[in-house]
C-alpha cells in the first residue's frame, strides 16, 4: 500500500511517499513558512522520484498539529483536496506524536516540545510501551517555565525533543532533563507514513471532511483579529 504523507505543522515542512517496504521518496523544506508554495511541487517531485503516477497512491496521511496555524491549515486542505479528487482514505495524526516517534527507542520518559510562538510551547509526555511510545498526558500549551515545573514534578529521567526544547535547552537541562539533537527536532512525513500505515491496513481511516486541526489554544488568526478589533476601539468579540 502506498501512502502520501504531508507534515506542515512546523517550519520544517516535509512530504514523502512510502509503503510497508519503506520510504520511496521524500522532500523537505528546511526553514520558513512557504508551506503553500512548497507542497504541490514537493508532491510532484516525490511521485517523479518514485516513478509513480498519482493514481498509485492508496491513502493520504497528514499532520493535524499542534503547531503553526497557517501551516496546519495548508497541509490539511491539501490532503482533503487530494483525497476528495482521488476518492482516497485519510489518516490524521498529531505532530507531537510524530515527534515522539522519532525517539521511540529510548527507555525513559519522552517529552515532545514544539515552539508555539508568542513565548509559549506545545508539549506532551510519552512513556515506553510495547512497539514504541504511549502518550500519557493531554496536549498542553504554556511558557517554558511551566514545562520546566512539570519535568521537575515527574521525578523521572526525561528526554525532551523538538524545536521548542532546543530553544529552551538551558532551562530544561537545569531540571535534569536531557535535550535531544537539533537534527531530530521536528516531526516529519516519514514518521507520519510509518505510523499511519497500520491504520490504513486495518481500515481505521477518516473522511477528508472530518479532519480538524489540533489547536490546543485559540487559533493565531482569531487572536490577531480580536487584538485588531481592540486597537480599533471595538471589543474584538466578532465572529
Amino acid at each position: 500500500m502506498l501512502v502520501l504523507g504531508i507534515e506542515t505543522s512546523t517550519p520544517q515542512t516535509s512530504v514523502c511517499i512510502g509503503s510497508e517496504q519503506g520510504l520511496l521518496a521524500s522532500a523537505a523544506l528546511g526553514r520558513g513558512n512557504a508551506h503553500g508554495e512548497f507542497l504541490t511541487p514537493a508532491i510532484r517531485f516525490c511521485l517523479d522520484a518514485a516513478d509513480l503516477p498519482i493514481s498509485a497512491v492508496s491513502g493520504v496521511a497528514v499532520s493535524l498539529g499542534p503547531g503553526l496555524f497557517t501551516g496546519m491549515r495548508v497541509g490539511i486542505a491539501t490532503a482533503q483536496a487530494l483525497a476528495h479528487a482521488r476518492r482516497l482514505p485519510v489518516v490524521g495524526l498529531a505532530s507531537l506524536d510524530l515527534l515522539a516517534f522519532r525517539a521511540r527507542h529510548v527507555r525513559r520518559l519522552v517529552c515532545s516540545v514544539v515552539d508555539a510562538r508568542r513565548n509559549e510551547l506545545f508539549w506532551a509526555f510519552y512513556r515506553p510501551a510495547p512497539g514504541g511510545l504511549q502518550r500519557v498526558t493531554e496536549f498542553r500549551v504554556g511558557p517554558a517555565g511551566k514545562l520546566a515545573g512539570e519535568i521537575e514534578a515527574v521525578r523521572d529521567d526525561v528526554l525532551c525533543v523538538g524545536d521548542g526544547a532546543c530553544a529552551h535547552a538551558p532551562l530544561l537541562e537545569s531540571t535534569g532533563a536531557e535535550v535531544g539533537s537539533a537534527s531530530v527536532a521536528s516531526p516529519d512525513a516519514h514518521a507520519l507514513v510509518e505510523l499511519s500505515l497500520p491504520r490504513f491496513i486495518r481500515e481505521d481511516t477518516q473522511r477528508p471532511e472530518d479532519l480538524r486541526p489540533i489547536y490546543v489554544r485559540k487559533a493565531d488568526a482569531r487572536i490577531s483579529w480580536r487584538n485588531r478589533g481592540a486597537l480599533l476601539g471595538g471589543t474584538g468579540k466578532g465572529a
